[in-house]
């Protein structure tokens, strides 16, 4: 098996590529070729199965028909300008993450009996205000209020599209919002929803730039990553022509994250958590939904958390060593 993964730099493609690495397999069939692609090199990983890295820009006329010269079995498509950039910089949001979509799914059509499974990391962002009281179910239509969500959106079109003509095999994984991220903030508008875990835990100061009643939809890099693998395997005739899902995971408001922190590491980290409003950050979170009630990815045997400090001890486990800062 031949395997792509698009946006092979990033967190979850670095953890999607780590697990490969450690199963050797996917879907009962040993991987034999994995290219990690990215616009700069993704780190090195130690595997069973050769290893190949490539640089350039997905959205460059020329190089989505680069990428798939070698035919991969399954290609995961995870490079995207996230939420807040994409929001700074509209031309570079569509050219990235609708653009550079377009190629790839283009590039594949005119491949004579090519049909690979081709699984899309698209996003809550999707959905717009009004939302219901309760948690939002499948039948929840999709009116996003940023230009991230509107991008993500019409690839999700794009994709059942192109599946239904059969020219890929796709599935859509809307994320929720990964916590905890490893490593520096990004530039996603969600980024702080990490931060004020990761940094207090690393013994540095967070900022918290919204109010503690926002409540938001989280899973661990490790769940990403797992349902990346899931997706990959899965028998695409149960979604018929809905192709995107809802992935599961824990719905938590920032004061319930603050206390699941309180609980694993104590009063001293939550100090270490500054509040300073933003209101540009706060008037994109307000648009974006809160809780799901995912019952078709969960009836399809997708997996996440049940908590949030599982989700908090999850990152101390994996990124810490076990051990976090007096």
């Amino acid at each position: 098996m031949r395997i792509l993964v698009i946006g092979g730099a990033g967190m979850v493609g670095r953890k999607l590529i780590e697990r490969l690495a450690r199963e050797g397999r996917l879907g009962g069939k040993p991987i034999s070729h994995l290219t990690a692609h990215d616009v700069v090199a993704p780190a090195r990983v130690e595997a069973p199965f050769t290893i190949e890295t490539r640089v350039s820009d997905l959205s460059v006329p020329g190089e989505a028909e680069a990428l798939i010269k070698d035919r991969p079995d399954v290609i995961f498509h995870l490079a995207a300008i996230v939420s807040g950039e994409a929001e700074a910089d509209f031309d570079k949001g569509y050219r990235i993450n609708l653009d550079g979509t377009r190629f790839l799914f283009d590039a594949i059509r005119v491949v004579e009996s090519y049909v690979p499974r081709v699984v899309f990391t698209s996003t809550l962002a999707v959905f717009g205000a009004p939302y219901p009281a309760e948690p939002i179910d499948d039948e929840f239509f999709q009116t996003p209020l940023t230009s991230y969500g509107t991008q993500k959106a019409i690839c999700e079109l794009l994709m059942a599209d192109y599946s239904r003509r059969g020219f890929l095999d796709g599935v859509g994984i809307r994320l929720p919002t990964i916590c905890v991220r490893p490593g520096k903030p990004n530039k996603a508008a969600s980024g702080f929803f990490s931060g004020i875990i990761r940094e207090p835990l690393a013994g540095q100061e967070a900022i918290l730039p919204v109010s503690e009643d926002v409540v938001h939809w989280h899973a661990s890099p490790r769940s990403a990553a797992g349902f990346l693998v899931h997706a990959a395997r899965l028998d695409t005739a149960q979604l018929g022509a809905r192709r995107s899902l809802n992935m599961p995971g824990v719905g938590a408001s920032v004061g319930e994250q603050i206390e699941a922190l309180r609980k694993v590491a104590g009063d001293k980290a939550v100090a270490r958590i500054r509040r300073e409003p933003d209101p540009v950050v706060a008037k994109i979170v307000s648009g974006w939904p809160r809780t799901f009630n995912p019952a078709r990815a969960l009836a399809l045997g997708f997996k996440a958390e049940t908590s949030f400090e599982e989700i908090i001890r999850i990152h101390i486990e994996d990124e810490l060593g076990g051990k976090i800062a007096d």
